[in-house]
């Protein structure tokens, strides 16, 4: 028995050609992966992309804020904070992305509205909005002296110089507030900071400065948590140079201060330094040395009301005064002053009979007065007594070793 193939009618055979024609004219890659786009070169819609992300709360003021496109540019950008002030800000040149021109603010709430375009004219807008942190409380770092005078921004200072950050509310993370701080010198300086106490961080190198030195000391604390909820209140800067290297030798074993100027003595003057011994007054010893150590110049005034009773010895006891002194250097953030005293010019080069100052004549008081600034290195040798310890205005009198090992990062 045949069988025989079924017999395609001119209609039948029509269509399968029709459908061939179809496939043929279509576009290449119609359907050939799921989610394929029918028009490829079609241009994408533009995206904005803001930082902080949208609904952000608790952001660091001090951390990158910015809007950016991708296929297209950016039309419009419009920053403002909840009490309605605008945030100026700035296009990159291709005007991809923009960034806040100025600082943000602590718990405040931002809202942003970005409009991108394409070539093409095809338009996107987003609007975004993000909160600040809201510190338990601020602290502003200031730039002082070890006698606590303000480190003038373009002064000069001596090769002793210490640079101390001064915090007017306490630290408790010493490690996040040091880590804000930064001193550069030219030429490069290696050295350290050293906390004396939670509110004062002091830095000075291992050695004296060279002269010529130039230096400038940042605290970058703003947006940064030092502890507890305390927040930097604002940053801080100076800059300052270094002076000559004036540096005077009081030796108790001759009774004369030489001092020279760039390793040349200029001057020799003789001078009484403390009498020694202590006295107990109310509970507190006081003792009379002019102690040991490495004391730099703090600053000086012309004339110095000088009070016993500032230090615990009442002005009426045995040894107590209240005297109008002149030509007054300052080295000690106790009192010891390099100072004019005509009345013990008999004791000069020979005696002592202080409370602890070093007398020198009107002549040479006026002279040191005239040549010395703060920072000056004043040591002061063979004396009794404890020897100087650093809140009295003792950092170089600190070995090196132990300065480091007072560093919160150390």
């Amino acid at each position: 028995m045949h069988t025989h193939p079924p017999r395609r009618t001119p209609v039948l055979i029509a269509l399968a050609i029709l459908l061939v024609l179809l496939a043929a004219c279509a576009p290449s890659g119609t359907g050939s992966s799921p989610g394929g786009d029918a028009n490829p070169s079609a241009p994408a819609v533009p995206t904005i992309t803001v930082t902080p992300a949208d609904g952000t709360d608790t952001v660091n003021p001090a951390e990158p804020v910015s809007v950016e496109t991708t296929g297209g540019t950016l039309e419009t950008v419009a920053m403002t904070n909840n009490e309605g002030k605008v945030i100026a800000g700035i296009f990159t040149p291709d005007r991809i992305t923009w960034k806040p021109g100025a600082a943000l603010g602590y718990g405040k709430t931002y809202t942003i509205a970005a409009a991108a375009v394409h070539d093409d004219g095809t338009r996107t807008e987003r609007t975004s909005t993000f909160s600040t942190v809201q510190p338990g409380n601020l602290t502003k770092p200031t730039f002082v002296t070890s006698g606590g005078n303000l480190l003038t921004d373009g002064g000069t200072f001596g090769i002793g110089i210490v640079v101390v950050t001064h915090f007017d509310e306490p630290i408790t993370d010493r490690a996040a507030a040091e880590k804000t701080l930064t001193v550069e010198t030219s030429p490069p300086v290696a050295g350290s900071w050293h906390w004396a106490d939670d509110q004062n961080v002091h830095w000075r190198p291992q050695n004296y400065y060279t002269p010529g030195t130039t230096v400038t000391a940042r605290a970058n604390v703003y947006g940064v948590n030092l502890g507890g909820g305390l927040f930097g209140q604002e940053d801080a800067a100076t800059s300052f140079t270094i002076g000559d290297a004036h540096i005077s030798i009081a030796d108790d074993t001759t009774k004369h201060v030489t001092v020279t100027n760039n390793g040349e003595v200029v001057r020799t003057m003789p001078t009484s330094m403390g009498t020694g011994g202590s006295e107990t007054i109310n509970g507190q010893t006081l003792t009379f040395w002019t102690q040991r150590g490495i004391y730099t110049v703090l600053d000086k005034a012309n004339p110095v009301i000088m009070d016993s009773s500032t230090y615990g010895l009442p002005v009426n006891s045995r040894l107590g005064y209240k005297e109008t002194i002149n030509y007054a250097t300052r080295i000690s953030n106790d009192g010891i002053y390099l100072h004019e005293l005509a009345d013990t010019i008999w004791a000069q080069g020979n005696t002592n009979v202080s409370h602890g100052c070093l007398n020198l004549s009107p002549d040479n008081a006026r002279w040191f007065y005239d040549f010395s600034v703060p920072g000056d290195i004043v040591e002061v040798r063979n004396t009794g007594g404890e020897p100087l310890a650093q809140w009295q205005n003792g950092d170089w009198s600190v070995p090196w070793d132990q300065w480091l090992a007072g560093s919160a990062l150390a």
